[in-house]
Parts: structure tokens; sequence; C-alpha cells
């Protein structure tokens, strides 16, 4: 099938972005989203053209690189899909396809469609982790946790860190991603040493990096690839009062 593209194209940081128009010719419909760029690439390339610019790495749906909007959705029209495992076969011959980078101040546009989405690695650096001496490591089954708080622990983090969940929210909020980090972590005994400390640390820098507030829209859990319950905010709003009336 053929497809018109309108892709983002901006040089660098600073440089004024513009829609340029591609055709993607003989695509075959088992091909992934990536792949049909790729091929748009080498022809680009053979053309003497500069490739159009994306991020991607594991092209398994696990690494969260693959950051598109695809016709106005983060990570394109099929539900729970990274846009690595987007299939054209989601698409119709003769389709115009807008493709564009992540909408967010946080998330500056760096080339083309890559994003510098290091401020939620920033979020994590603030209390993502524990940090405590927790002793040796143990057998899988030996410390008790009920199947509910385990499959909830496992849901959250599922979280890859696309930020697909900022890009669908109009507020461009990061309440999501940081509150399933924050709820892993919860709902497991090695993380309750530092669990109050962790939601107000996490939450203050998820706001010094300009995230906007949660107007509970859900739109970050209809666009969330892992399709994380917008439960994980509310948990997070819960600890994080907590915090707040025990002076952490």
């Amino acid at each position: 099938m053929n497809l018109t593209l309108h892709v983002w194209r901006q040089a660098t940081k600073v440089a004024n972005g513009e829609f340029q128009t591609f055709q993607a010719t003989d695509v075959s419909p088992d091909m992934s989203f990536l792949e049909m760029l790729d091929v748009v690439n080498e022809g680009l390339e053979r053309a003497g053209q500069d490739p159009i610019a994306f991020d991607h790495d594991c092209r398994e749906g696990i690494c969260g690189m693959c950051s598109l909007q695809i016709n106005g959705v983060p990570h394109g029209p099929d539900k729970g899909t990274t846009t690595c495992q987007l299939h054209m076969r989601s698409f119709k011959d003769g389709d115009v396809v807008v493709i564009e980078p992540w909408r967010a101040g946080p998330f500056p546009v760096l080339r083309d469609l890559v994003v510098d989405r290091s401020a939620l690695d920033r979020i994590i650096a603030a209390g993502g982790y524990v940090s405590i001496r927790t002793g040796q490591a143990q057998d899988a089954n030996a410390t008790p946790i009920n199947k509910h708080d385990a499959d909830e622990a496992f849901q959250y983090a599922a979280c890859i860190g696309c930020g697909a969940c900022v890009a669908a929210c109009k507020n461009a909020s990061a309440s999501l991603f940081t509150a399933a980090k924050v709820s892993h972590l919860a709902r497991l005994p090695q993380g309750q040493a530092e669990r109050y400390e962790r939601v107000v640390s996490m939450v203050a820098q998820m706001d010094a990096e300009g995230f906007g507030s949660c107007t509970n829209q859900f739109e970050c859990e209809a666009a969330c690839p892992k399709e994380i319950s917008v439960r994980a905010i509310s948990e997070m709003n819960r600890d994080y009062l907590v915090a707040s009336l025990r002076g952490r």
C-alpha cells in the first residue's frame, strides 16, 4: 500500500520546525511503523537527503524510546501498543499519516521526532528507588506479599517511561508516570521505610520540571501502552497527603 506522510522536521533544538511531506510506497501491511520509517529513510539517503530522526532501541515494546505522535494519538491508533509494535495493517492504502514528536514543555524537541525526556529520569532520581539496606537476597517466596498487592505492584512496574501519558494530557501532566513509580514501591515491603519521603521528593521534582497538574481527564490511561490504571494517581495523592500530615 502507499501512504502520504506529513512528518515534523526540525534540525536542532533551537531551530524552527515545519511539516514536510513524504511518500511511503509499496508498504507491506506486516511492517511495523518503525520499519516503514526505516524504508522511507533508506530512500531519503539514496537521494542524498537527511533521514528522519526518531528514537528507537529494543523494538519490542519494552524500552519506551519510540515516542511518536501519530495522527494526534501517542503511539498511534491501537490501544495498549507502542509505536514499534504498531503494524501498518492498522492503516489503509492511500491514508494520510501525520507524525510528530511529543508536545510538552518539559520534553523539548532535539531533532525531528526526537525529544529530550530526561525530566522523567530526574523524577526517578529524586526517589524512585530503595536506598536502605535490605539484607541479603532471599528466595522470591521468602517475603510474604499478598497476591493483590503483588499484582498491583507488577502492573505499576510495567511503566516503560515513554511519556505517552504526558503527550496525551492537555496539561502535560506526568502524574501517571510518577504515580506508577511511587505506587510500585509503596506496594512492596522493601519500599515502606522510605515511602513518604519518596512521594514528597518525586512530586516536588515533577513540579520543578514544569509538568502540569492532573485534572482527572484520564487521557493518560487511554494512551498508556501498558494500560496502567489511574488508580495509581489516587494512591500517590493519598500517600502525599499522609506525608504532609506527618510533616515529611
